[in-house]
């Protein structure tokens, strides 16, 4: 079951579910908070404080009465870009994670005037990328951040 999360109060449940599931991503990576502070399995409370306080649209998965998954999404206009999708690690491989994105994707359809919905990986991370393409995403490019130890992919699904 998704939820819209709809208070202050819900964000440690959204970052803890964030930091355990992306910290696979980092130790796979060999991203440390030294040589990756950005990375989002660092990520810091203020910073999911802000993007709340500033309307971004958050959202947790409840399996079992367990919050197990989380993403959101940030309305850019004619795109909407998907962000911190977080599955726990123990969670896996049961469909939680095509659950959010056909979720994200009919919330666009109903909500936004967005034509594509965007995302942004690490361009190395085959498997991911492999997955999303399956979900109808295509790569659109790269780009390599100079605060980042890895080259950013990007991705988009029309809808």
């Amino acid at each position: 079951m998704i939820e819209r999360v709809n208070s202050k109060e819900q964000l440690n449940t959204c970052l803890e579910i964030i930091h355990k599931s992306f910290i696979t991503v980092a130790g796979e990576f060999g991203l440390t908070k030294d040589n990756c502070p950005n990375h989002t399995a660092f990520m810091p409370i203020d910073k999911l404080i802000r993007q709340y306080k500033s309307g971004t649209d958050m959202f947790l998965y409840r399996h079992n009465g367990e919050y197990v998954g989380y993403f959101s999404l940030v309305n850019n206009g004619e795109s909407v870009e998907l962000n911190n999708l977080s599955v726990l690690p123990e969670y896996r491989h049961l469909g939680i994670g095509k659950k959010l994105v056909e979720y994200a994707k009919n919330y666009v359809i109903k909500n936004t005037g967005a034509k594509k919905i965007t995302i942004g990986i690490i361009e190395d991370n085959t498997i991911l990328k492999d997955w999303y393409e399956t979900l109808g995403f295509i790569h659109t490019g790269t780009k390599q951040f100079d605060s980042l130890p890895f080259t950013v992919g990007f991705m988009e699904l029309t809808i």
